[in-house]
């Protein structure tokens, strides 16, 4: 009876605290935040770059299997993909035991991995609350674990200084009011009633943002079924900043239709899942990729297809080279333990973070306008002082780093080192095309090697051409091409650095370079295809039938030479890539190379 009568109070509280909310101001921030400037709320997120995400609840007791049976989908998928009746579902809560949870554990992982802030599932979609809530049985006191591991991470958090973050899923397969309701919730019986659902909705958010101290962000998923509108969203945001007005909320607080007239965007960040946006989304928004490790968000035993720790790390700086966040996820078991693989990945991220932090965190997007054929750049603007920070990905052999368009380095003043060595000063040279700097011959890291410019001013940077580098060779990069069409698209992040979705073959690329030392050179290009297919490629007055390789997939990409061709005058030249209509197979390519045919004596 006591502790139906405190549920029965804590639903009234909820309920009048929504419908106070419901009566409050829209959350338009150019009326309700004028007390919080959205800048200053965000700004320690912008800084921190690096999140964990962590997936953890009942399925990851069942570790990707039921009754034997393994799930074709992620872990935390398992209730809906196996079409589980809750009725059996439910015999998971006496197994959930994770007594091998250490807060401390996991937090000290995130800081010396270079992590910011960590975002944890506090009920994912099948409805189980991992935490001991007040309005329900279908939560962790349910369990034997019995504590509450969430009050345990809030203080290693504030122990370890990074920002505790909470997930919360709007969809719930579990609960009887929630709608549509699902086939295998064989327990509900009476008619579901969404707005009695969102009101213990609204309750349990209270309980975690009013008993956790302050909280950095709240990540909503799950909003896309139809009975989550548009003002549902916009109630559910003014809510949530009225219990703390300076946490960040992310956009799936909303649908994504398009808005009608009147309506504003809701949510402060856009969140790209499992990809990075090749250009980012352009100044002013900000964006955060999530992104498993293997293939799952929460754990499934069955699933060893680990990214490498050299993939991990040029992915973070591919998100902070874009002006993004990249929130990393981890599954830990049952038991309360992040697998083994993951423990590793990021303590290499965290190897690599001791020595390049400083290049990620803080920093802002490239200031130049196409992606970098040999990495990525961040910087910093300190008042007048702008550091640029060169990821370099692609060593060059010749020892000769070349940042087109770059002219700042002209400057006396300016400074070129490396950050592994910073005592060491690079020469640098400056022309119309932009700095080359002199590196060392071997590379620093092999995952990623930082090379810092440091100057007075904002960065100036001329439009430059593509350039023959000193050996006459041409590297014609996916990221630096010119695409016409409306189907095929540059994709970047993890192994991904290529023209993909190719399609159609009324799609075509193409690059304008500029040619210093005319001759004959030997075409090849990188590209990956499940099946061969034709294409040409045009320079100058001369065609090349070329056949792709069937590599077997779209990410096993082979070298392949096509032939070759003669360029023989100084100035700008344009190479296309145009599919053959009638041999025509889908690809993706990588990169177009031009190597110089030594002249016979």
């Amino acid at each position: 009876m006591v502790a139906f009568l405190l549920s029965l109070l804590a639903f009234l509280s909820a309920l009048a605290d929504s419908q106070s909310a419901s009566n409050g101001p829209s959350p338009d921030r150019s009326q309700n935040e004028a007390s919080w400037p959205a800048d200053d709320r965000m700004n320690w997120w912008r800084d921190a770059r690096f999140g964990m995400f962590i997936h953890w609840g009942l399925y990851s007791q069942a570790a990707g299997e039921w009754n034997g049976k393994p799930t074709s989908g992620a872990g935390e998928w398992l209730m809906n993909d196996l079409q589980i009746p809750l009725s059996q579902y439910d015999k998971l809560v006496p197994q959930f035991n994770p007594v091998k949870f250490d807060a401390r554990q996991w937090v000290r992982l995130a800081k010396d991995s270079g992590m910011k802030y960590i975002v944890i599932t506090t009920k994912h979609h099948d409805g189980f609350a991992l935490y001991p809530s007040a309005l329900t049985d279908w939560c962790i006191k349910s369990t034997p674990f019995k504590r509450d591991p969430l009050k345990e991470l809030a203080e290693a958090c504030q122990a370890e200084g990074l920002r505790l973050c909470f997930y919360h899923s709007i969809m719930d397969w579990h609960h009887p009011d929630y709608a549509p309701r699902k086939s295998w919730n064989d327990l509900a019986k009476d008619p579901p009633q969404m707005d009695r659902y969102v009101n213990f909705m609204k309750g349990q958010l209270k309980e975690l943002l009013t008993g956790y101290g302050p909280i950095g962000l709240v990540w909503f998923d799950g909003q896309w079924e139809n009975t989550w509108t548009y003002a549902r969203g916009a109630d559910l945001y003014s809510y949530v900043r009225s219990l703390q007005p300076d946490v960040i909320i992310n956009n799936r607080v909303s649908t994504e239709q398009p808005l009608k007239e009147g309506q504003q965007r809701l949510g402060d960040y856009k969140t790209p899942e499992q990809s990075i946006p090749p250009n980012g989304f352009g100044p002013g928004v900000d964006w955060e990729t999530c992104m498993t490790m293997n293939n799952t968000w929460g754990f499934k035993k069955s699933d060893q297809d680990w990214k490498s720790t050299l993939i991990l790390v040029r992915n973070l700086i591919d998100c902070a080279s874009k002006g993004g966040n990249y929130l990393l996820n981890v599954g830990p078991t049952g038991e309360g333990l992040i697998p083994g693989a993951s423990v590793a990945r990021l303590k290499g991220i965290g190897t690599w973070m001791k020595a390049n932090g400083e290049a990620v965190h803080g920093t802002t997007a490239s200031p130049f306008p196409r992606t970098l054929s040999w990495g990525r750049c961040t910087k910093n603007i300190n008042g007048n002082t702008t550091r640029l920070f060169l990821h370099v990905f692609e060593w060059p052999g010749d020892g000769q780093l070349r940042v087109p368009g770059l002219q700042n380095l002209k400057d006396n003043a300016a400074t070129a080192y490396l950050l592994a060595n910073p005592r060491q000063p690079l020469a640098t040279e400056t022309d119309e095309n932009g700095a080359t700097i002199s590196l060392p011959r071997s590379a620093p890291d092999k995952m990623s090697s930082t090379v810092v410019l440091q100057f007075e001013g904002a960065p100036q940077i001329l439009p430059a051409l593509i350039a023959q580098k000193r050996d006459g060779s041409v590297v014609l990069s996916a990221g630096e091409a010119r695409l016409h069409g409306g189907t095929f698209q540059y994709e970047s992040g993890g192994q991904l650095d290529n023209i993909g979705y190719w399609t159609t073959p009324e799609d075509w690329a193409d690059w304008e370079f500029k040619v210093t030392r005319p001759g004959e050179f030997t075409v090849s290009a990188s590209i990956a295809a499940p099946a061969s297919g034709d294409f040409e490629i045009s320079i100058g007055g001369q065609t090349l039938l070329c056949a792709a390789p069937n590599t077997g997939s779209y990410t096993s990409f082979a070298s392949v030479k096509l032939g070759v061709v003669k360029i023989t005058t100084k100035g700008n030249a344009v190479l296309a890539v145009q599919p053959v209509k009638d041999g025509w197979q889908p690809m993706n390519l990588r990169s177009v190379h031009l190597e110089p045919i030594a002249s016979r004596p």
